[in-house]
């Protein structure tokens, strides 16, 4: 990584890239600490931070901790990744959409800015309801339609400038820019987390106590990280070889070559569909105020991810049990509606392709799924161990935290993503010098 960035600086255009990209980083972090007009800011954060606690780790992680303090950038990207997964998944519902998608990069321009107008319409309606129901609340002096409209206005100028600024690193920087924004996020929130790390744990301890758990604490974060980079980069690869065609008096094709298949195919968003939908039920019970005994008491407690692993409530623990098994089956869903089998089979017959002992057709679609069966199950199975290091250390040892495995993946994914991209415009670059000379 250090020796493709040092190559990456020496190129001029791409110094450029970085610098850009660093100073659109810059204006994010400025707009996540600007306080709304007119809105007593300090106000709805300590609202926030006694009714949702723990329950808001991930929304809080994604924005920054801009969300928390109410800020001008409280919705950050959350609105445009909630509007690519629905375009996402309707893309396989839709022809119209599935047709655009296949339509190469004009089709592609197309179905972004339908995202760009659903980010618009899911910001105005976050932010109408996060201002109406802080007005029923009493947190906003002079409650009314100006404060109102006031509050709708700037959240969602907020979210879309944050969604611009993504799209002008994609353009001008060094691409992935809204993986970029949300990377900065988390990684803005990790100096704090490892403050309250150090708060629980070392402060005023014994040296020897203080060096065995600041050891103990880098070996689990390292290992941690190493085994998400290992789970993002593990690929089982399919030999495949083609046919020979005769062209012209030449040979053509008779090579072979390989297909792919990521072992995390599915990546971060089995752990984001399960997330959203175990706390959606919370959040209601919060944002209404209910306070359920009984049956309905436990189940709200076995759903609030901070009561898991808690040594005096084993119980509730039963809640990580079904996140578990969601993780499981939502990795199967998303890689059922972006990996289709059928549509690589009939590519590689188009192609003259076909696997080696495989006849093609149906008997490839066959072997493929048979493949992806066992290869979903084993990333899966890797996604559910990074989810669940943070929940144990979190509910057992109390490390109170606010990045889980949704922000690891994210962080590993997109620190390697960008720097295949970057290596890959330092060569374009060299080659390039290289045919002028």
């Amino acid at each position: 990584m250090f020796e493709t960035l040092r190559n990456a600086l020496k190129v001029k255009d791409i110094r450029k890239r970085l610098l850009f990209t660093l100073v659109v980083l810059v204006i994010c972090r400025l707009g996540s600490q600007l306080p709304i007009p007119g809105i007593d800011t300090d106000t709805i954060s300590q609202y926030l931070n006694s009714l949702l606690g723990d329950s808001f780790n991930l929304l809080n992680s994604f924005t920054g901790g801009s969300f928390e303090s109410m800020s001008l950038f409280a919705l950050n990207v959350t609105p445009y990744i909630t509007a690519s997964i629905i375009i996402q998944l309707l893309t396989i519902a839709i022809p119209a959409l599935e047709e655009l998608y296949r339509d190469g990069e004009d089709g592609r321009k197309k179905i972004n800015n339908i995202t760009r107008f659903v980010t618009l319409a899911l910001s105005v309606l976050e932010s109408a309801g996060l201002a109406i129901g802080f007005g029923k609340q009493g947190l906003l002096s002079n409650y009314g339609p100006l404060i109102v409209i006031e509050m709708i206005v700037c959240l969602t100028a907020g979210s879309v400038f944050v969604m611009w600024l993504g799209e002008q690193i994609t353009d001008k920087g060094v691409g992935n820019g809204i993986s970029i924004i949300l990377l900065c996020n988390i990684v803005s929130r990790m100096p704090s987390d490892l403050f309250n790390l150090y708060q629980k744990f070392m402060e005023g301890k014994q040296i020897s106590n203080v060096i065995i758990a600041g050891v103990i604490i880098f070996l689990v974060i390292l290992g941690t990280i190493i085994f998400t980079i290992v789970l993002n980069d593990a690929e089982r690869r399919i030999p495949v070889q083609y046919s020979r065609k005769i062209q012209g008096g030449s040979q053509l094709g008779g090579l072979g070559s390989t297909l792919p298949v990521k072992v995390n195919t599915a990546n971060v968003m089995p752990i984001i569909f399960s997330s959203s939908l175990l706390q959606f039920p919370l959040v209601i019970k919060q944002l209404v105020g209910a306070n359920p005994k009984g049956t309905a008491g436990f189940i709200f407690n076995a759903l609030n991810q901070s009561n898991w692993c808690n040594p005096d409530h084993w119980n509730w623990s039963i809640g990580l049990i079904i996140y578990l098994l969601l993780n499981v089956v939502f990795a199967y869903f998303y890689t059922s509606i972006t990996f289709n089998p059928l549509e690589i089979s009939n590519n590689m017959k188009k192609q003259g392709g076909y696997i080696p002992g495989v006849r093609p057709g149906k008997a490839t679609v066959d072997y493929l799924n048979s493949i992806l069966t066992y290869i979903i199950f084993i990333g899966a199975i890797g996604l559910c161990i990074v989810a669940v290091i943070p929940i144990f250390f979190n509910g057992f040892f109390g490390a109170n935290v606010s990045f889980g495995g949704t922000s690891i993946i994210i962080i590993a994914g997109v620190v390697l993503e960008t720097m295949k991209q970057i290596e890959s415009q330092t060569l374009v670059r060299q080659y390039t010098g290289f045919l002028t000379e």
